[in-house]
This record gives C-alpha cells, structure tokens and sequence, in this order.
C-alpha cells in the first residue's frame, strides 16, 4: 500500500491556531491598569453635637414659645396666651437672669441692625413690626447667638 502524505496544502503559522481558540475560549480578561487607591481616611470621631450656650437657648426657646403658643403686639400676655417678644423671653429665661438679659441685648442690638437706631425696648420695636420682620430678627439673633457661642 502506498499512502501519500502530501496534501498539498500551505504550511499556516502554528500562533494562527491559537489565537483562533483564544477567540473561542477567551479565558480571564487581559489585567487593565488602574488608579492607585485612595488611602483611607483615618478613622475619627464624629464631631460632637453642638450645645448651644445660654443665649442660643434662651432665644431659640422664645422663638419655639412664639411659634406654639403665638405672637402678640400691645401686651406682654394676649388672653389667649400669645406673648410678644419680652414676654415670650421671659417665659423662655423663666427669670431675669444673665441669659435673659444677653438674650434680650442681643435680639434688641439685631432690632436696630435690621430697622434703624431708634429702638430704645424691645417692646417698643415689637409692636411697630410685623410678624415676618419681628421672627427675621429672632432668626437673625439666634444665628449671631449660635456663631459666637453664646
């Protein structure tokens, strides 16, 4: 028997075969550079709540009073339990003390920043002011208060 082994065919590159079973088989992923990480933050305590001083308390407190139980003009008490702006500290002090007198210089100091010199009391400004204007100076006190620690 004779068999002959020449087919004739042109001799292909052995690396055209692998590729072709690449393209079937893939395998992993070629590696993509990446960015360095990022180094991790460095654990720290979360910062501490923030504890308003007397002041802050006492005017944030008559503003709360103010909103829940209503704002007043011409008297420092309405029959109905809304208070101006000295009354509603009062309440919110519950005395004449320290914070009641630096909560009330600060909330007439930002009275005459808001609307002029001329106030003299708190009552005074109070009831010629509307209810937006009277609660922007509250707000305005409340913030100062915050800011300086107070």
């Amino acid at each position: 028997m004779n068999t002959h082994t020449e087919t004739g065919f042109t001799p292909l590159d052995a690396g055209l075969y692998e590729a072709a079973f690449q393209l079937l088989d893939p395998g992993p992923p070629p590696a993509v550079p990446q960015a360095p990480a990022a180094p991790s933050p460095v654990p720290s305590s979360p910062l501490p709540a923030h504890r308003p001083g007397p002041v802050e308390k006492t005017l944030s407190d008559a503003l709360g009073f103010l909103d829940t139980h209503g704002w007043a003009r011409h008297s420092l008490i309405h029959p109905e339990g809304a208070r101006c702006s000295i009354g509603a500290l009062r309440a919110a002090a519950g005395s004449r003390n320290t914070a009641y007198r630096d909560a009330g210089n600060l909330l007439l100091n930002e009275a005459r920043r808001q609307h002029g010199k001329k106030w003299q009391t708190i009552p005074h400004w109070n009831d010629s002011h509307t209810g937006t204007q009277v609660r922007s100076v509250w707000e305005a006190a409340i913030h100062r208060a915050h800011h300086l620690n107070i």
